[in-house]
Protein backbone atom coordinates (compact mmCIF):
# COMPACT_ATOMS: atom_id res chain seq x y z
CA UNK A 1 0.00 0.00 0.00
CA UNK A 2 1.11 3.17 -0.87
CA UNK A 3 2.44 5.77 1.82
CA UNK A 4 -0.33 8.18 2.97
CA UNK A 5 0.65 11.68 1.68
CA UNK A 6 0.06 14.27 3.24
CA UNK A 7 2.06 16.87 2.06
CA UNK A 8 -0.30 18.86 0.11
CA UNK A 9 -4.20 19.36 0.90
CA UNK A 10 -5.78 15.93 -0.17
CA UNK A 11 -3.48 14.91 2.11
CA UNK A 12 -3.91 17.03 5.24
CA UNK A 13 -7.59 16.31 4.89
CA UNK A 14 -7.26 12.82 4.99
CA UNK A 15 -5.10 12.92 7.72
CA UNK A 16 -7.76 14.80 9.90
CA UNK A 17 -10.60 13.03 8.92
CA UNK A 18 -8.35 9.57 9.50
CA UNK A 19 -7.72 11.41 13.22
CA UNK A 20 -11.38 12.53 13.76
CA UNK A 21 -12.46 8.80 12.99
CA UNK A 22 -9.41 7.24 15.66
CA UNK A 23 -11.55 9.92 18.08
CA UNK A 24 -14.17 9.11 17.30
CA UNK A 25 -13.15 5.41 18.41
CA UNK A 26 -11.67 5.92 21.30
CA UNK A 27 -15.08 8.00 22.72
CA UNK A 28 -17.02 5.38 21.98
CA UNK A 29 -14.44 2.88 23.72
CA UNK A 30 -14.33 5.06 26.79
CA UNK A 31 -18.15 5.21 27.34
CA UNK A 32 -19.25 2.59 29.45
CA UNK A 33 -21.51 1.73 32.26
CA UNK A 34 -19.98 1.23 35.20
CA UNK A 35 -22.62 0.98 37.63
CA UNK A 36 -26.10 0.51 37.27
CA UNK A 37 -28.12 1.42 40.31
CA UNK A 38 -31.98 1.13 41.36
CA UNK A 39 -34.51 1.65 45.03
CA UNK A 40 -37.76 1.20 45.63
CA UNK A 41 -38.81 4.05 47.71
CA UNK A 42 -38.51 4.08 51.70
CA UNK A 43 -39.81 6.30 54.02
CA UNK A 44 -37.02 8.63 56.07
CA UNK A 45 -37.45 11.25 58.59
CA UNK A 46 -36.19 14.58 57.67
CA UNK A 47 -36.65 17.85 59.34
CA UNK A 48 -39.29 16.98 61.90
CA UNK A 49 -41.25 15.14 59.13
CA UNK A 50 -41.89 11.68 57.22
CA UNK A 51 -40.41 12.23 53.36
CA UNK A 52 -40.96 8.98 51.12
CA UNK A 53 -38.50 9.30 48.90
CA UNK A 54 -37.23 7.11 46.13
CA UNK A 55 -33.77 8.76 45.56
CA UNK A 56 -31.67 6.00 47.42
CA UNK A 57 -29.97 3.78 44.83
CA UNK A 58 -27.95 1.21 45.57
CA UNK A 59 -25.83 -0.51 42.54
CA UNK A 60 -27.02 -4.31 41.58
CA UNK A 61 -25.24 -7.16 39.82
CA UNK A 62 -26.22 -8.92 36.51
CA UNK A 63 -28.53 -7.74 33.48
CA UNK A 64 -31.24 -5.34 34.47
CA UNK A 65 -34.35 -4.60 32.18
CA UNK A 66 -34.47 -1.19 31.07
CA UNK A 67 -38.11 -0.17 30.47
CA UNK A 68 -40.38 2.45 28.89
CA UNK A 69 -40.78 3.98 32.51
CA UNK A 70 -38.14 2.76 34.68
CA UNK A 71 -35.14 0.09 35.31
CA UNK A 72 -36.64 -3.54 36.65
CA UNK A 73 -36.05 -3.06 40.68
CA UNK A 74 -36.85 0.80 40.27
CA UNK A 75 -39.33 2.85 42.15
CA UNK A 76 -40.26 6.90 42.69
CA UNK A 77 -42.02 8.01 46.05
CA UNK A 78 -43.80 11.15 44.11
CA UNK A 79 -44.68 9.96 40.91
CA UNK A 80 -46.46 13.61 40.01
CA UNK A 81 -42.72 14.91 39.96
CA UNK A 82 -40.78 11.82 39.68
CA UNK A 83 -40.58 8.92 37.31
CA UNK A 84 -42.88 8.75 34.08
CA UNK A 85 -41.67 8.40 30.23
CA UNK A 86 -39.72 11.88 30.29
CA UNK A 87 -38.05 10.92 33.35
CA UNK A 88 -37.70 6.88 32.85
CA UNK A 89 -33.81 7.00 33.19
CA UNK A 90 -31.56 9.20 35.32
CA UNK A 91 -27.95 9.22 34.10
CA UNK A 92 -24.83 11.06 36.05
CA UNK A 93 -20.94 11.33 34.78
CA UNK A 94 -18.65 9.68 36.65
CA UNK A 95 -16.67 12.09 35.86
CA UNK A 96 -18.22 14.24 38.32
CA UNK A 97 -17.87 12.10 41.21
CA UNK A 98 -14.14 13.67 41.48
CA UNK A 99 -15.29 17.29 42.20
CA UNK A 100 -18.19 15.66 44.58
CA UNK A 101 -15.58 14.18 46.38
CA UNK A 102 -13.14 16.59 47.18
CA UNK A 103 -16.08 19.64 47.66
CA UNK A 104 -17.90 17.09 50.35
CA UNK A 105 -15.01 15.73 51.64
CA UNK A 106 -16.25 12.39 51.76
CA UNK A 107 -16.39 9.55 49.91
CA UNK A 108 -19.21 8.35 47.33
CA UNK A 109 -21.10 5.21 46.32
CA UNK A 110 -22.16 5.02 42.87
CA UNK A 111 -25.85 6.12 42.66
CA UNK A 112 -25.14 8.92 45.34
CA UNK A 113 -27.29 11.24 43.24
CA UNK A 114 -29.72 9.15 42.57
CA UNK A 115 -28.74 8.30 39.58
CA UNK A 116 -29.91 4.43 37.40
CA UNK A 117 -26.58 4.46 35.87
CA UNK A 118 -23.23 5.88 36.79
CA UNK A 119 -21.51 6.13 32.51
CA UNK A 120 -17.40 6.76 32.47
CA UNK A 121 -16.96 8.97 29.54
CA UNK A 122 -20.42 9.57 29.21
CA UNK A 123 -20.43 13.81 27.30
CA UNK A 124 -21.25 16.50 29.81
CA UNK A 125 -23.92 18.52 30.11
CA UNK A 126 -22.77 20.95 27.87
CA UNK A 127 -21.29 18.44 25.30
CA UNK A 128 -24.31 16.48 24.88
CA UNK A 129 -27.44 17.73 23.29
CA UNK A 130 -31.32 16.98 24.10
CA UNK A 131 -32.92 14.92 21.39
CA UNK A 132 -29.35 12.84 20.88
CA UNK A 133 -29.47 9.41 20.89
CA UNK A 134 -28.15 6.80 22.92
CA UNK A 135 -27.54 2.78 22.42
CA UNK A 136 -27.01 1.51 26.53
CA UNK A 137 -26.84 -2.12 26.87
CA UNK A 138 -29.63 -3.45 23.73
CA UNK A 139 -31.55 -0.60 24.83
CA UNK A 140 -31.88 2.85 22.58
CA UNK A 141 -32.79 6.12 24.33
CA UNK A 142 -32.98 9.60 23.72
CA UNK A 143 -31.40 12.75 25.96
CA UNK A 144 -34.84 14.37 27.37
CA UNK A 145 -34.18 17.40 29.79
CA UNK A 146 -31.43 17.83 32.62
CA UNK A 147 -32.04 17.08 36.24
CA UNK A 148 -33.79 19.74 38.43
CA UNK A 149 -32.97 18.81 42.12
CA UNK A 150 -35.76 18.79 44.57
CA UNK A 151 -35.16 19.05 48.59
CA UNK A 152 -35.00 15.39 48.29
CA UNK A 153 -31.22 15.59 47.44
CA UNK A 154 -30.48 17.55 50.36
CA UNK A 155 -31.90 14.92 52.25
CA UNK A 156 -30.53 12.21 50.46
CA UNK A 157 -26.75 13.99 51.86
CA UNK A 158 -27.84 15.01 54.74
CA UNK A 159 -27.16 18.85 53.96
CA UNK A 160 -29.76 21.52 53.71
CA UNK A 161 -27.22 23.26 51.28
CA UNK A 162 -27.16 20.98 48.69
CA UNK A 163 -29.59 21.68 46.51
CA UNK A 164 -28.04 25.28 46.11
CA UNK A 165 -24.87 23.68 45.83
CA UNK A 166 -25.91 21.17 42.65
CA UNK A 167 -27.15 23.49 41.18
CA UNK A 168 -24.28 26.19 41.47
CA UNK A 169 -22.31 22.87 40.02
CA UNK A 170 -23.54 22.81 36.58
CA UNK A 171 -23.38 18.60 36.93
CA UNK A 172 -26.90 17.84 36.90
CA UNK A 173 -26.55 14.84 34.82
CA UNK A 174 -29.35 14.05 32.61
CA UNK A 175 -32.69 12.38 32.07
CA UNK A 176 -33.16 9.52 29.32
CA UNK A 177 -36.40 8.69 27.41
CA UNK A 178 -36.32 5.26 26.26
CA UNK A 179 -36.78 4.37 22.78
CA UNK A 180 -36.47 0.79 22.39
CA UNK A 181 -36.42 -1.27 25.50
CA UNK A 182 -33.74 -4.13 26.76
CA UNK A 183 -31.27 -4.40 29.17
CA UNK A 184 -27.90 -3.04 30.87
CA UNK A 185 -25.37 -4.35 33.01
CA UNK A 186 -22.18 -2.66 34.49
CA UNK A 187 -19.58 -2.99 31.81
CA UNK A 188 -21.75 -2.63 28.84
CA UNK A 189 -20.61 0.25 26.48
CA UNK A 190 -22.60 3.16 25.33
CA UNK A 191 -22.42 4.39 22.01
CA UNK A 192 -24.05 7.43 20.11
CA UNK A 193 -26.33 6.42 18.13
CA UNK A 194 -27.87 9.90 16.33
CA UNK A 195 -27.24 14.09 17.19
CA UNK A 196 -30.30 16.17 17.32
CA UNK A 197 -30.03 18.70 14.38
CA UNK A 198 -30.95 21.87 16.77
CA UNK A 199 -27.85 20.60 18.80
CA UNK A 200 -29.10 22.57 21.90
CA UNK A 201 -27.09 21.47 24.84
CA UNK A 202 -28.52 20.06 28.13
CA UNK A 203 -26.37 23.06 29.91
CA UNK A 204 -28.43 25.44 28.10
CA UNK A 205 -31.71 24.43 29.25
CA UNK A 206 -30.18 24.70 32.89
CA UNK A 207 -28.35 28.02 31.98
CA UNK A 208 -31.59 29.69 31.05
CA UNK A 209 -33.80 27.82 33.73
CA UNK A 210 -31.86 28.83 36.80
CA UNK A 211 -29.96 31.95 35.67
CA UNK A 212 -30.16 34.00 32.48
CA UNK A 213 -33.97 34.16 32.69
CA UNK A 214 -34.35 37.08 30.38
CA UNK A 215 -32.30 35.30 27.60
CA UNK A 216 -35.59 35.43 25.40
CA UNK A 217 -33.42 34.78 22.38
CA UNK A 218 -32.32 31.48 23.62
CA UNK A 219 -35.95 30.62 25.29
CA UNK A 220 -37.41 30.78 21.77
CA UNK A 221 -34.83 28.24 20.53
CA UNK A 222 -36.19 26.30 23.43
CA UNK A 223 -39.92 26.95 22.79
CA UNK A 224 -38.93 25.41 19.38
CA UNK A 225 -37.48 22.31 20.41
CA UNK A 226 -39.61 19.59 19.92
CA UNK A 227 -37.24 17.17 21.72
CA UNK A 228 -37.80 18.69 24.87
CA UNK A 229 -40.83 17.76 26.54
CA UNK A 230 -43.91 19.72 26.57
CA UNK A 231 -43.96 21.15 30.15
CA UNK A 232 -40.56 22.69 29.67
CA UNK A 233 -41.77 23.60 26.23
CA UNK A 234 -44.88 24.83 28.33
CA UNK A 235 -42.99 26.69 31.27
CA UNK A 236 -41.04 28.79 28.53
CA UNK A 237 -43.85 30.03 26.27
CA UNK A 238 -45.00 31.48 29.14
CA UNK A 239 -42.46 33.50 29.76
CA UNK A 240 -41.94 34.94 26.20
CA UNK A 241 -45.87 35.68 25.98
CA UNK A 242 -44.94 37.66 29.40
CA UNK A 243 -42.11 39.46 27.44
CA UNK A 244 -44.16 39.84 24.45
CA UNK A 245 -47.35 41.83 26.32
CA UNK A 246 -44.96 43.53 28.76
CA UNK A 247 -43.03 44.91 25.16
CA UNK A 248 -46.47 45.72 23.60
CA UNK A 249 -47.57 48.09 26.00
Amino acid sequence: MAELDTCGTDGLAMRGKIENERAAARAVESMRVVSVNVGLPRTVHWKGRDVTTGIFKDPVEGRIGLRRLNLDGDGQGDRTVHGGAAKAIYAYPLDHYAFWRERLEVDLPFGAFGENLTVEGLPLEDEIAVGDRLRIGTAELVVIQPRVPCYKVGLRFGREDMVKRFVASRRSGYYLAVEAEGDVAAGDRVETLAHDPARIPVAEITRVFFSDRDDFAAIERLVALHALPEDWRSHFERKLEKHYQAVRR
